[in-house]
């Protein structure tokens, strides 16, 4: 038996979008979200930051999907891409470019977020040259009863007119004055009722989220983690999007899912937020003992790379810090690791060096979450 159809409808929907319960939540996420983006600016170098927690949000996201992977797979493949690794640990670095490269992207674009980044990224996460869906037969299934639970547009004209519209209502301030945390959770259950790719929407949905944060200025670079909240609340977030379909769009349905995604970003904020401030205390406390036990060696050049690559190596050492010598570079991690600041490991012919208190830094954060 075929799932209701379900009108897809213009942006923004005809209901009350600025209920008492949604303004509470709004007002929480705000907050959360606006000490997230000043605690953030007082890392000195913003890559530390799009670095290491777009791979963890990578991480976060491609469970999501069933893709897990550990953090010593995900450094490893990062430190090694053309060494074998774990399928999964593959899937989520092509998330984490696909993320830097739509960040990138609009920056190009002066704020703006096009259909066609949404197409490149599909692309480069998927290893396509394809782009939205042409040929129709999609339809979205239960995970354990297999029953069909939606079936999103499948006319190629019909997909395309749809993303045309969700396109200007991304980029056109002027169709809608709703706050901009609302107009996301809008915007993210609009993509994901169009599923306009043959594959990987639920990914690109979640980059598009923090995209668009970051293009209406709510934060200055893509560091929130809201694929944690959606992991953990998985069903809910399952069950909350697919009640506006069956609901056809009630106000209560579109109450409860806006609810559901303010709620996420304040959760998401603060628990980023704690990494933001882990960081920028480890950054601290290694600069004064860098300073102090290695004063010929320190430079904020070397203290960079050693929170921008948890896993780092000689080459980067030697790139980052424009070493003409890869010996120079050797002696430098060697040091550092004889005072522990790092811990040295091999992989083969390769010797590595690793953050381990950074590292540990994500794991605590991410089990306490």
């Amino acid at each position: 038996m075929l799932a209701p159809t379900y009108i897809i409808p213009p942006l923004p929907p005809g209901v009350d979008l600025e209920t008492v319960p949604i303004l509470k939540a709004l007002n929480a996420a705000s907050r959360a979200l606006a000490d997230l983006k000043g605690q953030a600016r007082t890392i000195p170098n913003q890559g530390i930051l799009i670095d290491t927690l777009a791979l963890q949000e990578a991480k976060a996201s491609s469970e999501v999907e069933n893709i897990v992977t550990t953090q010593d797979e995900l450094f490893q493949a990062d430190l090694f891409p053309d060494d074998p690794q774990s399928p999964a640990s593959k899937e989520v670095a092509l998330y984490r470019d696909a993320l830097r490269l739509g960040y990138a992207r609009i920056l190009e674009t002066g704020g703006l977020i096009p259909n066609s980044v949404l197409i490149d990224m599909f692309r480069l996460l998927k290893g396509r040259d394809d782009g939205f869906r042409v040929t129709p037969g999609t339809a979205l299934k239960h995970d354990r009863t297999g029953a069909i639970v939606y079936v999103p547009p499948q006319d190629a004209r019909d997909i395309v007119e749809q993303m045309t519209a969700l396109e200007r209502f991304v980029n056109d301030d002027t169709v809608s004055d709703l706050d901009p945390l609302i107009k996301m959770a809008l915007i993210h259950h609009q993509f994901e009722s169009i599923h306009p790719f043959p594959d990987g929407n639920g990914r690109i949905g979640r980059i598009l989220n923090v995209l668009y944060l970051t293009r209406t200025g709510l934060l200055d670079i893509p560091v929130l983690y809201l694929s944690r909240h959606v992991t953990r609340h998985k069903a809910d977030y399952y069950r909350l999007l697919q009640a506006v379909r069956d609901s056809a769009g009630a106000q209560e349905a579109w109450e409860a899912w806006v609810i559901y995604m303010l709620e996420g970003v304040a959760e998401t904020a603060a628990t980023t937020l704690r990494i933001v401030e882990g960081i920028r205390d480890q950054m601290a406390r290694a600069k004064h003992r860098m300073r102090a036990e290695l004063p010929r060696l320190y430079s904020q050049e070397l203290l960079n790379n050693l929170f921008r690559h948890p896993y780092t190596r000689i080459e980067y050492v030697q790139r980052d810090l424009g070493l003409r010598a890869r010996q120079t570079a050797a002696k430098y991690l060697d040091a550092l690791a004889e005072q522990g600041f790092v811990v040295k490991q091999r992989a083969g012919k390769h010797n590595y060096y690793i953050n381990t208190e950074l590292v540990r830094l994500f794991l605590e954060v991410s089990e306490a979450a």
